[in-house]
């Protein structure tokens, strides 16, 4: 008997263990999604990938919403709709903020992360990230299908979180450390594509808070990133790259798998920065103004 109780606790135990590293904030795992697919009636899945990749395959009853219908059409590339405007988006689609939102995209977490992003400031308390790794997603048996989705229409009523977002005043702040997200060579000013950083900013590659097969990395990994990078959570952290895609998914990683409140996403990013004016710094630190071309790092 007492050899049972013992069997009976450790698994139980195991079972805690193995919850406690899985579990990420709202970061899900296929497993995750289908209880919530086959119980919670509230749900509405968003497909962040561009209108093609939906149109040959998608999670069924998810509504398209390519991150690039989410910006304003001006000279600056990428900047967010007004909140009304996203609101009206949303809704169209089907999403509201009294909704579960699940949002995925092709598996790079790009753009997953920038549209959970704009959801978050808009204020909708309840979104998650779907990581699309396909052996899991046959495994969990999530139903996949070409047939576009038909979702009614709903209210989403903005409540917009500005806490997570930064203008080009929190950024000359001085503030808060700045990271930019971009590959080391746009960093430096050696790509053809930039003319180098923010000054003062940090360089620190997206994929650095991913794993080998582009899922985010796990508590303990994340730990070890923050620690390489000497990031605290006491310090506020502005976040960019090209247009704010690639941005997020750092801003995932640390709001999510490390739980923390204190990291913001320069929307403007790279493009603002220079397209007003404003000087880069290059690998040589010579301090530079260079016309913004087009976009690169993933964005």
């Amino acid at each position: 008997m007492k050899k049972l109780t013992y069997i009976l606790l450790s698994g139980l135990l195991v079972v805690l263990y193995s919850s406690s590293i899985m579990a990420q904030g709202d970061i899900i795992s296929a497993a995750d999604f289908m209880k919530m697919f086959k119980t919670n009636k509230n749900i509405i899945i968003v497909d962040a990938s561009k209108a093609d990749s939906y149109k040959k395959t998608h999670v069924k009853g998810a509504v398209n919403i390519p991150h690039k219908t989410l910006y304003k059409d001006t000279e600056i590339e990428g900047l967010i709709h007004d909140p009304a405007i996203l609101a009206s988006i949303f809704g169209s689609k089907g999403v509201s903020e009294t909704k579960t939102i699940v949002v995925y995209d092709g598996g790079s977490q790009k753009y997953s992360s920038r549209v959970y992003w704009i959801l978050k400031y808009l204020g909708a308390p309840d979104v998650k990230i779907l990581q699309k790794d396909m052996a899991q997603w046959r495994k969990s048996r999530v139903p996949i299908t070409k047939m576009p989705s038909k979702v009614a229409k709903a209210t989403f009523t903005p409540k917009v979180n500005s806490s997570i977002y930064a203008d080009i005043a929190d950024v000359k702040s001085g503030k808060a450390v700045i990271v930019d997200a971009r590959t080391t060579e746009e960093f430096d000013g050696t790509s053809d594509k930039s003319a180098g950083h923010i000054p003062g900013a940090i360089n620190i590659g997206y994929k650095e808070v991913l794993n080998a097969t582009e899922g985010f990395k796990n508590k303990a990994e994340m730990e070890a990133f923050v620690a390489k990078y000497k990031l605290s959570a006491d310090k506020p952290i502005l976040v960019y790259c090209n247009t704010g895609v690639i941005a997020a998914v750092i801003y995932v990683g640390l709001t999510d798998v490390m739980g923390w409140t204190n990291v913001k996403i320069y929307d403007g990013a790279y493009k603002e920065w220079g397209g007003k004016g404003n000087q880069f710094e290059n690998k040589a630190g010579v301090l530079t103004t260079k016309k913004v071309g087009g976009s690169g790092g993933g964005c």
